[in-house]
């Protein structure tokens, strides 16, 4: 509703007009954190990692494995999610996207942790994954130990690759 003009207005509470934003500029993803994949210069770095949108996500996506995972004796669900998010996380920005849970369950199935892996797969993780939740550069080893053609199969074909595990990983 209109004030009547007789009534006193202070300075602060007139009418501004409105300000006009300028045109945005050019922008270019020159900053470290909007590169794709590995950050320039840093191809051989250790422990470099590879940045990904939302990765965060993960940690949510791999709270739905909770008690579904194929542990073996004296093996932990916490050192298993900790060193497979890595891989998780490797694959999702391999593709330039965030996590989805097709990336958690490749890296389980990869190290025989989604499903009823062979005797020497277990035995060559168990020294691998033991206290991985704790240590950092234990979980980039075991994301460095899978190549990239292991990242781009599905969990379905990993699977069905399994018995010949020594293949999909870097022994």
């Amino acid at each position: 509703m209109p004030q009547p003009e007789y009534v006193p207005v202070r300075a602060a509470d007139e009418v501004r007009p409105v300000e006009r934003l300028p045109a945005p500029r050019h922008w270019r993803a020159d900053r470290p954190g909007d590169q794709r994949g590995r950050r320039p210069g840093a191809k051989n770095s250790r422990g470099m990692g590879t940045p990904g949108p939302d990765q965060g996500y993960a940690l949510s996506l791999a709270r739905q494995f909770k008690g579904l995972l194929f542990l073996a004796e004296g093996e932990s669900e916490e050192d298993a999610v900790a060193g497979c998010l890595g891989v998780a996380l490797k694959r999702a920005s391999l593709f330039g996207r965030a996590p989805v849970i097709h990336d958690l369950e490749l890296a389980y199935v990869l190290w025989g942790y989604a499903v009823d892996s062979p005797a020497d797969l277990v035995e060559y993780r168990r020294s691998l994954f033991q206290g991985a939740a704790h240590h950092y550069w234990d979980q980039r080893a075991i994301a460095d130990r899978v190549p990239e053609a292991s990242l781009r199969l599905t969990p379905e074909e990993a699977h069905a690759r399994l018995s010949s595990w020594r293949q999909l990983l870097s022994v």
